[in-house]
């Protein structure tokens, strides 16, 4: 990978460690120079409250929420607690925004709109917001997007745009779409495991609440995948697609296809080998070398 070109990033489902061990991860993250940790926002802890703790307690690290739900908070709030990050770590804050899906906007007891609409006036919402503090503290918005229509929609209006469950081919896409100034952040699931048979079960665990998701069969459609790559689990040359498995080679040589297509940061999804719940340390070592 040339690291010239593009920073590393690691996103990962961090609301099962304890608050000890994620500190101690950003930490270790920060010691091997890995250079964003994508803090989620699923069910767990709140992800600013989260990222002021993790910058408080780390030196360079950027912290970025990796994504933001538009739908559990007004667009004030999100500036404010964005301005007031950045004003405290140095600008070493990222506002990672997205609208997420349906089933979760419900489950907030939230009605869903229109994706783009929303995220266009939430955005808007968000840079027009007056947040009195001493100082101006530049605040980075970066949005996940992957469709044509939210790429030509939020260009414009923020400062990167972070993709996920893409290929290269994708990236490539996007990159040509986008200002040549813009961020793009491209997640990549990766997992060290060489044998095909146990590197494909635990890639289709991985990816199994995604593969039923019709947002994400449109984006691979037009990738080339149909419908018959969408059963079972998703076929062999699907999850071969969408998750960089095998040595550390090759998965080195996957990532390093996403910076040769655009990428400015290569954001790591880093899957245990073992099908535990923690982060597999040796992948984010080797390729952070």
């Amino acid at each position: 990978m040339n690291r010239s070109r593009t920073s590393i990033g690691v996103m990962f489902n961090t609301d099962r460690m304890s608050g000890p061990s994620l500190v101690q991860f950003a930490q270790h993250l920060e010691s091997i120079s890995i250079d964003t940790l994508w803090v989620t926002e699923l069910f767990g802890r709140e992800p600013f409250a989260t990222s002021g703790h993790l910058l408080a307690k780390t030196e360079r690290l950027r912290i970025a929420t990796g994504i933001a739900n538009v739908y559990a908070r007004d667009a004030v709030a999100a500036a404010a607690a964005a301005q007031t990050l950045s004003e405290f770590s140095g600008e070493r804050f990222v506002l990672g925004l997205g609208v997420s899906n349906a089933g979760l906007a419900n489950a907030r007891g939230h009605a869903w709109d229109p994706p783009v609409a929303k995220l266009v006036s939430y955005v808007k919402a968000v840079r027009a917001a007056q947040i009195s503090v001493p100082g101006s503290q530049e605040v980075k918005i970066h949005v996940a997007a992957h469709g044509p229509k939210m790429l030509e929609a939020m260009h414009q209006l923020v400062d990167g745009v972070s993709t996920f469950l893409q290929t290269p081919e994708h990236t490539a896409v996007v990159r040509q779409r986008i200002p040549e100034k813009s961020s793009l952040n491209v997640s990549q699931m990766c997992l060290l495991c060489d044998e095909p048979v146990e590197a494909r079960r635990l890639a289709r665990r991985a990816l199994g609440f995604y593969m039923g998701l019709e947002y994400y069969h449109r984006a691979w459609r037009i990738l080339g995948f149909d419908d018959a790559d969408f059963t079972g689990g998703g076929s062999d040359r699907l999850v071969d697609a969408l998750v960089a498995w095998g040595t550390l080679d090759s998965i080195s040589e996957r990532l390093a296809q996403h910076g040769e297509a655009g990428a400015t940061e290569l954001v790591i999804i880093p899957l245990n080998p073992t099908g535990g719940a923690e982060p597999h340390l040796p992948l984010l070592e080797g390729l952070a070398q």
